[in-house]
């Protein structure tokens, strides 16, 4: 506020620069200790003016009077002012107390009484409850209460140090402590500040834990065998036997290898099962818990149940023990009959000192091999390839016959042709003319019937690509066309319908004399002479006569022939081919003439002498 004004509401100037309000540190610590000290700066970081006086004269003006009449009154310093948290830094008050807890759920103790130790800091008036932590206890012990101030009643009211004191109980939180003793620092300060502290009492002890305390009593061993001392002379010496169990009367049945374990500590029986790779059974480590297995029952009552839950010494007559295992012997271990075959070592080293057998000779179980059933391939049923079907017979997946890669690499594209005429009881088949194509790839035959305008037989793919088998080859052992098998004149059978080879394509000829070590040579020779007349043709077109001259001679031939009518074509090739017996393309003078004289042809001297008496089956 300004100086001139009062220091009164709207009077008041307010800096709007200002935005710091927070006072000057005046508590400070300095080697450990606290101390108070003039503050340096005003709200907010003003800057205060320094007293122009001294200490010495400001302490001089607190203790004169009102009046100079009496003279100066000298007044002593008032005390420094010390916060209650410097004063009682550090100084805590501790009392021993215990409280009751029920335990509903157990059956050895009702309530447990569990001590604690409450402490009271003087400084901000907190307090925190700890319970000493006892080893193997299963509580969950240590700091119960964290440090706080705790509230003592609805009204908002805190506990205070004056509220404690010893023979009284202390409700927190819903539990009731009860202080019973406390430390000597606590006893002077209570007593220091006016109050009378009430004398000690004993602290309560927890009755179960000291039932637990007390030491147990040793049974008294009936005479007899000590099992103590069975177990520190048989323990981790186990007899071990191999079995096996027959389980083959029931449904799905079979023999299940099996071993036994007999532990000599606690007579202990325990069998386990063998399992191998893909035997179809879950992989259950143990068949048979390790418990004790009863031989001989008590005679029962006939009220009394066949089936229990637990089996004590009063129902059992005898229990299973060593000597009733051996090599050879049948043992039924609850209901499982067990066939023992074979023992360990130490199961021989065992029944010989403690028995004196000395027989250990292993019974041979193994199965005999089942007789393997021959496989028996149905026949064949005609559809594919016997290759193809084949794989059916031999897998539950079949897979695509193996085919010779290099041979289809070497021979790809590769097809030789023949021209073949049906053979065929029904007349309208002898002039239908098919073309043969065998595939040097694979071996394959694929039959195309040429359209015949006007034949009233619709021509396209008469057989497609397939391997063809023999007459007389078995499905066992199928017996395939070969290239070799095809001269012209053999017959070729597919499927029941017989072909005639009649003709060949040129590449057959080419590709037969380029291989020739690979065929035999009456194949090759077949199809030399069939090509022999076209080259006698074309060595007569290549000879001196111009081809002018030729074509004049065919022209003035096919006139002669013309006159004649009707003349069946036909008829006459057929006529020719019949007396070429041989298949050479020539035929000579006598039955030229005869055949002529037969189809009323016309034998001019002048034509004869220009056709020189070489007539084929193309001239006419």
């Amino acid at each position: 506020p300004d100086p001139g004004l009062p220091f009164l509401p709207g009077c008041a100037i307010k800096d709007p620069t200002k935005t710091s309000f927070h006072r000057s540190q005046t508590l400070d610590f300095k080697n450990g200790y606290a101390f108070s000290r003039l503050p340096r700066e005003g709200v907010g970081g003003e800057t205060l003016y320094e007293n122009q006086l001294s200490q010495e004269e400001l302490d001089d003006l607190c203790s004169k009077g009102a009046t100079l009449t009496y003279g100066q009154v000298k007044r002593s310093a008032p005390s420094s002012f010390t916060p209650a948290f410097v004063t009682y830094d550090k100084k805590v008050l501790k009392f021993d107390a215990y409280f009751q807890e029920e335990v509903p759920i157990s059956a050895e103790e009702h309530y447990r009484i569990r001590q604690v130790g409450i402490y009271y800091y003087l400084e901000d008036d907190s307090m925190c409850i700890i319970e000493p932590k006892v080893k193997n206890s299963g509580l969950l012990q240590g700091k119960l209460m964290k440090r706080h101030r705790v509230p003592k009643n609805e009204q908002g009211d805190y506990y205070h140090w004056k509220d404690l004191n010893l023979g009284i109980d202390l409700p927190i939180y819903g539990r009731t402590y009860r202080l019973v003793n406390c430390d000597a620092f606590t006893k002077v300060f209570l007593e220091s500040q006016g109050i009378e502290v009430n004398p000690p009492e004993e602290l309560v002890s927890d009755p179960y834990t000291e039932q637990r305390r007390t030491p147990v009593q040793k049974r008294i061993v009936p005479t007899g065998p000590d099992p103590f001392r069975q177990f520190l002379t048989y323990d981790t010496k186990v007899l071990r036997f191999y079995a096996i169990w027959d389980d083959t009367n029931c449904v799905f049945g079979d023999h299940h290898p099996c071993v036994i374990h007999y532990f000599l500590a606690d007579d202990t029986v325990e069998v386990r099962e063998v399992h191998r790779r893909n035997d179809g059974r879950d992989p259950f480590p143990v068949l048979m818990r390790r418990q004790r297995l009863p031989k001989i029952f008590v005679d029962k009552n006939k009220n009394f149940p066949s089936c229990v839950l637990e089996i004590t010494d009063h129902e059992v007559q005898e229990w299973y023990s060593p000597k009733d295992f051996g090599i050879g012997k049948t043992v039924t271990l609850l209901g499982r009959t067990f066939l023992i075959y074979d023992c360990d070592k130490f199961t021989q080293d065992f029944y010989r000192e403690k028995y004196g057998i000395t027989d250990f000779q292993p019974v041979d179980v193994n199965k005999k091999p089942l007789e393997k059933a021959p496989q028996v391939i149905p026949p064949y049923n005609g559809f594919g390839i016997p290759e193809d079907s084949l794989q059916n017979c031999l897998s539950l997946f079949p897979k695509p016959p193996r085919k010779d890669i290099i041979k289809m690499l070497e021979n790809n594209l590769k097809v030789l042709r023949y021209q073949v005429a049906l053979e065929s009881p029904v007349p309208e088949d002898k002039n239908r003319r098919f073309i043969l194509s065998y595939f040097l790839s694979d071996d394959t035959i694929s039959i195309y019937e040429p359209p015949v305008k006007n034949s009233g037989i619709t021509g396209g793919k008469y057989l497609k690509r397939t391997k063809v088998t023999k007459p007389g080859s078995t499905p066992e052992n199928p017996i395939y066309y070969e290239a070799s098998d095809f001269t012209i004149g053999s017959t070729v059978e597919v499927f029941g319908h017989r072909f005639v080879i009649i003709d060949a394509d040129q590449y057959v000829l080419n590709y037969l004399e380029r291989h020739a070590e690979s065929f035999p040579a009456a194949t090759v020779q077949s199809i030399r002479d069939h090509f022999l007349p076209r080259k006698v043709v074309v060595e007569t077109t290549s000879s001196g006569i111009p081809k002018k001259d030729l074509d004049d001679l065919i022209v003035e031939v096919q006139k002669e022939l013309r006159l004649q009518q009707p003349f069946n074509t036909r008829q006459f090739h057929e006529a020719f081919h019949h007396f070429d017996k041989e298949g050479s393309g020539f035929l000579d003078k006598t039955r030229f003439l005869n055949i002529c004289d037969r189809f009323n042809v016309p034998t001019s001297t002048i034509l004869l002498k220009k056709v020189r008496w070489k007539g084929c089956c193309a001239c006419g």
